[in-house]
C-alpha cells in the first residue's frame, strides 16, 4: 500500500504560435489547449475574443520555451486531439495568469476540477470584482465555471455575474 500522490508529468516545449486566447501550437505541430480556462472564440462577435488572443501572444511569443504540466485528475487530450495542459513560462502558470488578468474565464469541463481549481476560482473572482480584462470590457460577460466563456457581442465597461 502506497501513500504517494499522483504527481503531474511535465515536459519542455517551444511555442511555434498562439492560435487564440487558450490554444497554442508547439514546434513540431502539436496543439495545446490551456486546461481549466476558456476565452471567447475569435471569428465570432463575442466581446474580448481578439484581445484574449493578443494577451496570450504577449505572454507567449513565438519561440518561447514553456513547461507543459499534465493534471492526472483531468483528461489528457480533448476531442480535437489537443493536449490539455497547464502552461508555465519562467515559473509562471499562464493559465492562472490569464484568469487573474481577466483575459480568460474559469471553465471546469464536465465539472472536473484539477489541481489549481481553488487558485483559478480565487483569481477569477478577484478579476471580476476588479473589472479587469473581459470583466470590465464586456457588459454581457457571465461568470459560470461550469460553462464555456460567454461574453456576448460588443464591448462596454461593465460585466454581470449569474452566480
Amino acid at each position: 500500500m502506497s501513500d504517494t500522490v499522483a504527481r503531474p508529468s511535465t515536459s519542455l516545449a517551444r511555442v511555434e504560435r498562439v492560435v487564440d486566447g487558450d490554444t497554442v501550437v508547439l514546434a513540431g505541430g502539436s496543439r495545446v489547449r490551456l486546461v481549466q480556462i476558456d476565452t471567447p472564440e475569435p471569428g465570432t462577435a463575442e466581446c474580448y475574443s481578439r484581445a484574449a488572443g493578443r494577451d496570450l501572444r504577449r505572454m507567449l511569443p513565438a519561440g518561447a520555451v514553456v513547461t507543459l504540466e499534465a493534471d492526472p485528475a483531468l483528461d489528457q487530450v480533448d476531442r480535437y486531439g489537443r493536449l490539455l495542459r497547464y502552461v508555465h513560462r519562467a515559473g509562471r502558470n499562464l493559465n492562472l495568469a490569464l484568469v487573474r488578468d481577466g483575459s480568460a474565464t474559469v471553465w471546469f469541463y464536465d465539472g472536473e476540477r484539477g489541481r489549481y481549481s481553488g487558485a483559478l476560482l480565487a483569481a477569477g473572482r478577484a478579476a471580476r470584482s476588479a473589472r479587469r480584462g473581459l470583466w470590465g470590457a464586456c457588459p454581457n460577460a457571465i461568470w459560470d465555471p461550469s460553462r464555456a466563456a460567454t461574453t456576448g457581442p460588443g464591448s462596454g465597461r461593465t460585466a454581470r455575474a449569474t452566480t
